[in-house]
């Protein structure tokens, strides 16, 4: 029992160490399979024990479990697996510790182009055996949404993203006004009042504005102003002084704090002066020991932006790595976009079917890993990619198939009536046709005046041509007689090679409704065995496709995730 255990200790901790620190059962049961095949038969009598130790195993750090799995002897693969598609981060050997970061604003839900700042940046942390930080960047009280905060979390855990320190914004505002406090003082910083369009002109033509050569003392009296309401909203901005003559215009003295009079969904209307994304990002960065930002390179403004406020700090700046943009084709990705859409009724949630966002392709029954899989191939590129659903559902089947339990669904049917049909009574079928040990299912055959009445899809009998032989699968092989009426005559049982094979349920049926990815709601019939699945479940409608299960009663709602 002792070298079982080790045994399945050993498989739970590599597949932890390769996805982020959390072993995952499913993924864990099919290695199990794999490699431990005179265990399949037992796998139902030792599930209790693996999910015991899949508990034991993931409240261990990471550090933990790849030392443990280093005295089991199997670091050195789950290290490969890990490395696998991933370049070396650049100047480690600088930092005694590599550090990185996840940083949403909680405006808006996840979706894969986010995620793949999550993914790289947590795994890079777990290769290297450093710290993963959570950060919300929440100072814009305008647009942060107090839903979204577990949202991302509840998001971030399901792909097995964990965090080993967790930080909100909102709750560092002291320490960003001591640093804008610092900077006014020492003349590196002032309060502008002009109005935007003649601080702009000046700027563009590289000459100071007004407010620039103020001396310490007025810049300060103003920044006491900004927070104690002298001044409304546009009133008065807090400036970093830049050199005036650098190429890029937008670097120029790049606005720091701004004043916001709408509540914080966090802490209410304690402040009204808040920073501005490069300047608490900066200081955020500096302050938690961050060594490596992976990011879009579409930040490249903004990482000039703060790159001057690191050099008037005496800061050293991290070390950034770029990639390109991630886009999903044919999938809605701004959160701008889908927030508008939720709250004009347009989209029926943040996981409605059409988005690309994660709880989306949760709903729809994609499993996590395969999403890291498709984010981790992309990997680190600088140029501009699309994900196709082609790729991301093969990566989906790759996983789900060995998952799934068959069943049977015809959509839009009609019955058919099958002259000469032996009264077999019902027919058993397994519920995966390579794992025997995970069960069979009994379909009840219905019979009417003699002859077998089984419902066949619409479009399938459409297909068929009169006198054609086919076989409903599994079951037999008929000619079809008529359409109008459907009819069929039996030839029996043995199967026939090069014949159709037609989908059919017939005794006892139970309705399903399946929605589709584009909104729309497919109706048809299930086998009688439909009515003990549960929630959640991912399962196989034979000839028709991946379905994850969302309610059950007297009818089944699935939701289609792809052939």
């Amino acid at each position: 029992m002792e070298e079982l255990r080790s045994r399945l200790v050993r498989l739970a901790l590599e597949n932890a160490v390769e996805h982020g620190g959390k072993a995952l059962l499913d993924p864990v049961v099919r290695r199990i399979a794999g490699e431990l095949p005179e265990l399949r038969p037992r796998l139902r009598e030792i599930l209790p024990l693996v999910r015991e130790i899949l508990s034991e195993v993931n409240g261990l750090t990471a550090e933990e479990q790849l030392r443990r799995l280093e005295e089991l002897g199997g670091a050195a693969k789950a290290e490969r697996k890990r490395r696998e598609g991933l370049p070396e981060l650049p100047e480690v050997e600088k930092y005694g510790r590599v550090v990185t970061r996840f940083a949403p604003n909680p405006n808006g839900p996840l979706h894969l182009g986010h995620v793949r700042a999550a993914l790289l940046s947590h795994e890079y942390a777990r290769l290297y055996g450093g710290k993963f930080i959570l950060r919300f960047e929440d100072t814009n009280p305008a647009n942060a949404r107090e839903e979204m905060y577990g949202r991302i979390k509840e998001d971030l855990e399901w792909l097995g993203i964990r965090w080993d320190e967790e930080f909100f914004q909102s709750d560092r505002l002291e320490l960003y006004y001591r640093v804008a406090e610092f900077l006014l003082e020492g003349g590196k910083a002032y309060v502008c009042l002009c109005r935007a369009e003649e601080f702009r002109e000046r700027r563009d033509k590289g000459l100071p504005c007004p407010c620039r050569e103020l001396p310490p003392s007025q810049q300060l009296e103003r920044w006491r102003g900004m927070r104690e309401g002298k001044y409304g909203e546009e009133e008065a901005v807090l400036r970093v002084k830049t050199d005036l003559r650098h190429p890029n215009p937008a670097v120029r003295d790049w606005p720091a704090f701004r004043i916001v009079e709408a509540p914080h969904p966090r802490v209410g209307r304690r402040y009204r002066v808040w920073p501005l994304y490069n300047f608490s990002v900066s200081v955020d960065d500096h302050e938690m020991g961050i060594t490596h930002v992976i990011r879009g390179k579409e930040h490249e403004v903004n990482e000039a932006r703060q790159r001057t406020l690191f050099a008037l700090l005496g800061w050293e700046y991290p070390t950034v790595v770029q990639y390109g943009r991630l886009t999903l084709a044919g999938a809605k990705l701004s959160k701008t976009e889908i927030v508008r859409g939720v709250e004009r009724g347009e989209l029926h949630g943040y996981d409605d079917v059409r988005l690309g966002t994660i709880s989306a392709l949760r709903r729809r029954g994609f499993l996590p890993e395969s999403i890291r899989r498709v984010i981790l191939e992309v990997g680190l590129t600088r140029v501009d990619s699309s994900l196709s659903w082609e790729s991301l559902e093969a990566q989906n089947r790759k996983l789900v198939d060995d998952l799934a339990l068959r069943y049977f669904f015809v959509p839009s049917g009609v019955w058919m009536r099958v002259r000469g049909a032996p009264e077999l009574g019902e027919v058993e079928l397994p519920l995966h046709p390579s794992h025997p040990e995970r069960g069979k299912r009994r379909l009840p055959l219905r019979y009417e005046e003699g002859s077998l009445l089984v419902l066949v899809p619409s479009s399938d009998l459409q297909e068929l041509r009169e006198g054609e032989v086919f076989r409903l699968k599994d079951l037999m092989n008929v000619a079809l007689l008529s359409k109008s009426p459907p009819e069929a005559e039996f030839r029996g049982l043995e199967l026939l090679p090069g014949v159709a094979k037609v989908q059919w349920v017939s005794g006892d049926p139970v309705e399903v409704r399946v929605l589709k990815p584009d909104g729309s709601v497919e109706e048809g019939l299930g086998e009688p065995a439909l009515r003990g699945v549960r929630a959640g479940e991912i399962l196989q409608f034979e000839r028709y496709g991946f379905v994850r299960v969302e309610g059950t009663g007297r009818e089944i709602w699935v939701v289609f995730a792809h052939r």
